[in-house]
């Protein structure tokens, strides 16, 4: 590949695509103080979010929360609860409708979650103003929160808040009751699932990675990277000039790589991406490169050879970039489901990746 093959170059143009293409998404998240919002958002997001990430004021009663690597500004809101909450309310209106007119819709609030704790089973004339003019800029979901026993209570937070997309009910951590009596947690799938049918079409990978409930949603936004980058690799193995795929099938595999890893939520830089490239070049890759110099040659022979050529080299490139992925999204499945969620270490996923492709590679 040699020449025309520059390594460093081409991982760091994969990994700016890959964020670039994941995109970041912002969550406004509300509701009266002690309604377990943190306990909420450490248990949906990676890296501890709510009490390890940096927060600033945007408003009075509002911040923003992030955390490098995490694709994802949490907005918490506060003060529904004071007397004065239509001061929380206006402040934060002419925040979301600032936002909301930028031309880049990344500066947008995209969503909201306003939690409701379900043993105060009221709802607050604080938290209906909220909803009917957070519905103008966004969708809005009601989260119940501290669920134990409904009662009716899902009911009625849908009949007094009928602009929410749905209400969902969650218990964001195990609970122990009297005489050891256990409530699991419950619900986060759930919100998970519906708060992904309703983010922006461009911004489902950016949430996809951030959130750590279900790997599942991870594995499956992670096979259409792999479906696309087998179809690019074959599309450029099948023309018929020879040795041209070898350099150029390999970019394509990073960037899937890139892409996968995006998706999954790892904490990656150009470093991590190339001891992961660097495997797959100098162990497996030579696989790669010796099946397309074949078909290469092929490519020599006028007429039907070149057509031949052609495609044993697309459908070989096909096959070995589906390898690739495959072997390297069971990897991060494996690890993701180990650490409940939370990215593994950069050692561990180089590790698992090689264990998992020699496992395909024996099936092929």
């Amino acid at each position: 590949m040699g020449q025309n093959f520059n390594l460093e170059a081409t991982v760091k143009e994969a990994l700016n695509e890959a964020l670039r293409e994941r995109g970041h998404i912002n969550i406004l998240i509300t509701g009266r103080t002690g309604v377990g919002k943190s306990t909420l958002i450490n248990a949906i997001f990676q890296g501890n979010l709510a009490t390890t990430g940096q927060g600033r004021p945007v408003t009075q009663n509002t911040r923003e929360i992030k955390k490098e690597g995490i694709p994802l500004s949490i907005f918490d809101t506060r003060g529904l609860e004071m007397a004065d909450f239509s001061k929380t309310v206006e402040a934060l209106h002419s925040f979301v409708s600032k936002r909301n007119k930028d031309i880049d819709v990344g500066q947008h609030i995209h969503i909201a979650w306003i939690c409701i704790a379900e043993d105060l089973r009221r709802v607050e004339p604080a938290e209906e103003e909220l909803v009917k003019m957070l519905a103008d800029y966004m969708p809005v979901i009601a989260v119940v929160t501290k669920s134990r026993s409904d009662g009716g209570f899902r009911a009625k937070v849908q009949e007094l808040l009928p602009l929410v997309k749905n209400v969902i009910r969650v218990r964001a951590i195990q609970e122990e009751l009297d005489e050891g009596y256990v409530l699991s947690p419950m619900g986060l799938s759930d919100l998970v699932d519906l708060t992904m049918q309703v983010v922006p079409e461009g911004l489902k990978r950016a949430f996809t990675a951030a959130q750590k409930v279900d790997i599942k949603l991870k594995k499956n936004q992670s096979h259409t990277i792999v479906v696309a980058a087998a179809a690019s690799a074959a599309s450029i193995a099948a023309t018929p000039i020879p040795f041209s795929d070898a350099v150029a099938i390999v970019p394509i595999q990073i960037s899937m790589l890139a892409g996968i890893s995006a998706t999954f939520g790892l904490s990656f830089n150009e470093s991590f991406l190339s001891s992961i490239v660097g495997s797959l070049v100098t162990g497996t890759g030579a696989t790669l490169v010796g099946r397309t110099i074949v078909s290469g040659l092929l490519k020599f022979i006028p007429g039907i050879g070149s057509i031949a050529g052609g495609t044993i080299a697309a459908a070989t490139a096909a096959t070995l970039t589906s390898a690739f992925g495959e072997a390297y999204i069971a990897a991060l499945e494996m690890l993701f489901i180990r650490n409940n969620g939370e990215p593994p270490k950069s050692d561990d996923v180089a590790a698992a990746f090689k264990q998992k492709y020699e496992g395909y590679a024996s099936k092929g």
